[in-house]
């Protein structure tokens, strides 16, 4: 599995997959467990979909200084 998720996307899909799965404790049913897909794929570093889409945000994280 080649990385397609970048560091600032990860972070994102961390806090949102958080939030999902908190929801459950508030009583929103189970279906807050969906978080812990988010979590995985920036846990990995791969997400199927941006894969399935040649999708990559790696891309942000390099950082090109000129001067």
């Amino acid at each position: 599995m080649k990385r397609n998720v970048g560091s600032y996307d990860a972070a994102v899909r961390f806090i949102a997959g958080c939030g999902l799965i908190v929801t459950v404790n508030h009583g929103y049913g189970w279906w807050g467990l969906i978080g812990l897909a988010p979590i995985l794929s920036a846990a990995t570093g791969f997400c199927p979909v941006y894969w399935l889409f040649h999708l990559d945000t790696t891309g942000c994280d390099k950082v090109n200084h000129h001067g």
